[in-house]
């Protein structure tokens, strides 16, 4: 993203890293539940929880992770590395190569060789504070949004 010039009295734009892996041959769904597990944490402690997670992909995203923490100190003068937090996080569909699988009598049947990309946005400082949400206050919205829906082309 670019942004404009600071004027002098501005206080400092933290530091936005963005960074991706493509073509890994591994599925997006699979990829997307690692992806949102992480958004929203500290890097510290999302290399942490993806460390004990015994899933390939958790592997691919520390990978990333690191790459682009370390990417962050040399090339975007972040001072500490300890200090981002991923804002975004999120996979997308890659290259999917159909193959042919062959069954008995003559039959055969098509299979997908799939591949994912993997997307990572860094901020840093603190990550924000998120305010709690207890299923009575999400039913109340619910029921608000409900009386406060209008048919449309009605008297």
């Amino acid at each position: 993203m670019v942004y404009p010039p600071q004027l002098p009295d501005e206080p400092r734009r933290p530091a936005e890293i963005f960074h991706s892996r493509r073509q890994i041959k591994y599925s997006k769904d699979k990829m997307w539940y690692l992806a949102t597990m992480i958004k929203g944490m500290s890097i510290d402690q999302a290399i942490a929880q993806l460390e004990f997670n015994d899933k390939k992909g958790a592997k691919i995203m520390k990978e990333v992770l690191l790459e682009a923490q370390e990417m962050a100190v040399k090339n975007h003068n972040v001072e500490y590395k300890s200090n981002l937090y991923v804002a975004e996080s999120h996979s997308g569909k890659g290259k999917y190569l159909k193959r042919i699988r062959f069954h008995g009598r003559g039959m055969f049947g098509i299979m997908d060789k799939v591949y994912c990309h993997y997307f990572v946005k860094l901020v840093e400082g603190s990550p924000p504070k998120t305010e709690e949400r207890t299923g009575f206050d999400q039913a109340k919205e619910y029921v608000e949004s409900l009386k406060n829906r209008t048919i449309r082309h009605s008297l």
